[in-house]
């Protein structure tokens, strides 16, 4: 039994100021966490100033108006506290972590840092070197190289194309004049989702965060409207020419977003979410590829280990991934495989996919899956830190904190026959990228 279940949330409370404060109170033991999301992740970004998030959250935490960088670390680690900021796809997040007494002072030094960076130009300079330096290391790691691929291929103009880092030639360009552009635009109580998890109950909780956060006001303007470029299927094969010793062979299709299950528009949410939920007509779809990709690629049970791998010997890896996006998102497969097995390796990837378009599910297996899906799921919300996160995560997504209840109870009711007319629906034709020598990849793309 994990805590999520002993302990439903208190509180879910807005602010005056719109901050969205969600509460759970566990008192088993000393600690409180807590999760402060701002809708300002690489999504909100355009491809000139592509790691843009990244790098702000890497100097947020470097300086504010009163404190100096390591006046910041003294006051986290003379209290044996954690406090780092992070920024993804879809969302910035400032992450700490404190022993009940100290935690007052840590969300009062977490608003100071939200409020009043200052970005010093010396920790832009290095933070920028050290950005530059990952996105270079990446680029001599080939699953990393064929996904870059894949991701540019499905998504083109859309900012899901790109790395979170950015590029070497955006991240050279970004300049503190752009770190101060996009924290003045997104940085604003009523764009920002405040979870706390711990031995703390709702009525102290939402006092404290109103006593650090609640004279913080919005500007008048509201918040920017996010009209992103359509993202339509047009599925393409290519490949990048590199001596590796395997090569890697990746499959992706679009797949639905958590929230809305059509593929193919121009419209999209605007960067205010209400938490009003768009499920659960549209889950079944996303419940459905979830218990596919388990299917396939979770674990050493998996059908792709256990076919391709176990029986063929034709994988030195092999799995499939399907992340939780605002979004379209992307099913993925892939495989790393000796460079003369790459032909057969595209094609044994394909076929295990195509399966699941003309055979449907046995009932033990997708009961497995299920059991999968649901037991790492539980696993997931066991501390306070994961608790904070994935309820402050759905809250941020628009999807509310019921979210938690519909996932788990569309699960255990989709049924072979759903999740083969789904698989017929998204899992037609692949993008293809692959890595490897140019003497086995050559001829497995499309011509120019």
């Amino acid at each position: 039994m994990t805590l999520a279940s002993i302990y439903s949330p208190q509180v879910r409370t807005v602010l005056d100021n719109g901050i969205t404060v969600l509460v759970w109170e566990n008192p088993a033991a000393d600690i409180i966490a807590a999760r402060i999301f701002l809708r300002a992740g690489s999504r909100w970004e355009n491809f000139a100033q592509a790691g843009l998030s990244h790098l702000l959250s890497a100097v947020i935490t470097k300086g504010t108006e009163t404190l100096s960088s390591l006046e910041i670390a003294e006051r986290v680690e003379t209290v044996g506290a954690s406090l780092s900021a992070d920024s993804t796809t879809d969302y910035f997040l400032l992450s700490l972590k404190t022993v009940s007494a100290d935690f007052e002072d840590i969300l009062s030094l977490a608003g100071e840092l939200l409020r009043s960076p200052t970005f010093p130009q010396a920790e832009i300079d290095l933070e920028r070197r050290l950005t530059i330096q990952a996105i270079r290391s990446q680029q001599e790691q080939p699953f990393t190289v064929a996904f870059d691929q894949l991701r540019q291929m499905m998504y083109r103009e859309h900012p899901y194309a790109l790395s979170g880092l950015g590029t070497e030639e955006s991240v050279a360009r970004l300049s503190r004049e752009d770190l101060v552009n996009f924290h003045r635009t997104h940085f604003r109580p009523d764009n920002m989702v405040i979870s706390l998890s711990g031995r703390i109950d709702s009525d102290t909780a939402v006092d404290l965060v109103n006593h650090v956060f609640g004279d913080w006001y919005s500007p008048k303007d509201p918040l920017p409207s996010l009209t992103l470029p359509a993202v339509e299927s047009n599925p393409v094969r290519a490949a990048i020419a590199q001596e590796t010793q395997q090569s890697i062979v990746m499959l992706g299709y679009l797949a639905p977003p958590v929230g809305n299950s059509t593929i193919g528009t121009s419209d999209t949410q605007n960067s205010s979410h209400s938490s009003a939920a768009f499920y659960p007509d549209s889950l079944r779809d996303y419940v459905a590829l979830k218990l596919l990709n388990s299917y396939l690629g979770n674990g050493l049970s998996s059908r792709l280990f256990v076919e391709l791998r176990e029986k063929r010997g034709l994988a030195y890896e092999v799995s499939a991934f399907y992340p939780t996006r605002l979004d379209p998102a992307q099913f993925v497969v892939y495989m790393g495989t000796a460079p003369e097995n790459t032909a057969i390796a595209v094609e044994g990837l394909q076929t295990e996919v195509d399966r699941l378009r003309h055979h449907l599910l046995d009932p033990e297996d997708l009961q497995a899956a299920k059991n999968k899906v649901l037991g790492q799921y539980a696993l997931g919300k066991q501390t306070n830190a994961q608790i904070a996160q994935i309820y402050g995560w759905y809250e941020t997504l628009g999807l509310g904190i019921e979210f938690d209840r519909h996932f788990q109870e569309q699960v255990a009711i989709v049924s072979a026959e759903e999740t083969q007319e789904v698989a017929q629906r998204y899992l037609v034709e692949p993008y293809v990228s692959l890595v490897g020598p140019s003497t086995v990849v050559k001829g497995l793309v499309d011509p120019l």
